[in-house]
């Protein structure tokens, strides 16, 4: 009984260190939840939510958008902890159901992404100065960072990649099969008119969070953790748990709401115009500098 509570209780990542194979359980009981429940409202002769639409029903979609931003929040919230322990994990689990990223992915690289806080290699979504790119290295790079996390925990072996290769298809499947759940438990008309827009408006606010507080605006690319607290950045912070408070989070993550933190780390204000125009000189400088460098090594 106490190792069945500490499995629903213990976060993935801690899982994951001491049983190499965590994710084909962990996938193999997210499948069997997702088949148990299609197969249940078919045999019920369920068809959604929503029978007729009414256009009216669009005036909920800020409620739902809302919903959807809040479980990215919760997910965060989760993976450090900041709850009562029991409740972790659970509220952990649910919000990544309805993210499609299920919880274990998010907490593995989240941590991950503290650990190596802005390394060019190693954090699973380094900043750039573009926030689309950013957007595109975001989630193209979660997968090998998933990949590495393993290796580093069990060896960058010939039968580990392979292990790997097998995991990332079982993962994609059963997040296909998690799709598949929500369309059937929603209906066609909730899901298209709802879900999706939420989820993708979720997910490149989820980045853009994950952008700018990390002073993408530099304009010398000082690409760290910060704190901002102007504009939209202050109704967000009220919204949203203080989210862009990041340099607090930072520097004591399993705090529930980083705003909240005393003293807190300095605001850091939006540039000034003399401010971009001495950044971009300088970056161009750099760069002069660097492609000067490069010729020079390449002539020798």
């Amino acid at each position: 009984m106490t190792a069945l509570l500490s499995t629903f209780t213990t976060l993935p990542f801690a899982q994951l260190r001491r049983n190499r194979y965590f994710y084909f359980y962990y996938d193999g009981f997210y499948a069997l939840f997702c088949v148990t429940a299609i197969a249940a409202c078919h045999l019920a002769g369920y068809t959604g939510i929503i029978h007729q639409w009414r256009w009216e029903y669009m005036a909920l979609f800020p409620v739902v958008l809302y919903a959807g931003i809040l479980s990215n929040v919760f997910v965060h919230v989760c993976t450090h902890n900041s709850l009562p322990r029991p409740w972790n994990r659970l509220v952990g689990e649910l919000c990544g159901m309805v993210i499609l990223t299920r919880f274990a992915s998010w907490e593995v690289l989240h941590q991950r992404h503290h650990r190596y806080s802005d390394d060019l290699v190693k954090d699973p979504h380094p900043v750039s100065p573009s926030y689309w790119k950013f957007v595109a290295h975001h989630i193209t790079g979660l997968e090998p960072q998933l990949h590495q996390s393993v290796f580093d925990l069990y060896g960058d072996t010939p039968q580990n990649r392979k292990i790997e290769k097998i995991r990332s298809v079982v993962s994609f499947l059963t997040g296909v099969l998690l799709v598949f759940t929500w369309y059937t438990v929603l209906g066609t008309t909730a899901f298209v008119a709802f879900f999706i827009p939420a989820l993708v408006a979720g997910v490149l606010h989820l980045v853009h969070f994950n952008w700018c507080t990390h002073n993408s605006f530099s304009p010398i690319h000082d690409f760290k953790p910060v704190n901002l607290n102007h504009g939209f950045y202050k109704i967000g912070n009220k919204l949203f748990f203080g989210i862009y408070m990041h340099a607090n989070h930072h520097k004591r993550a399993n705090v529930l709401n980083p705003a909240t933190i005393t003293p807190s780390l300095p605001i850091t204000p939006p540039p000034t115009k003399q401010e971009i125009i001495d950044g971009k000189a300088l970056v161009a400088a750099r760069k002069a500098e660097a492609e000067a460098a490069s010729e020079l090594k390449k002539a020798a």
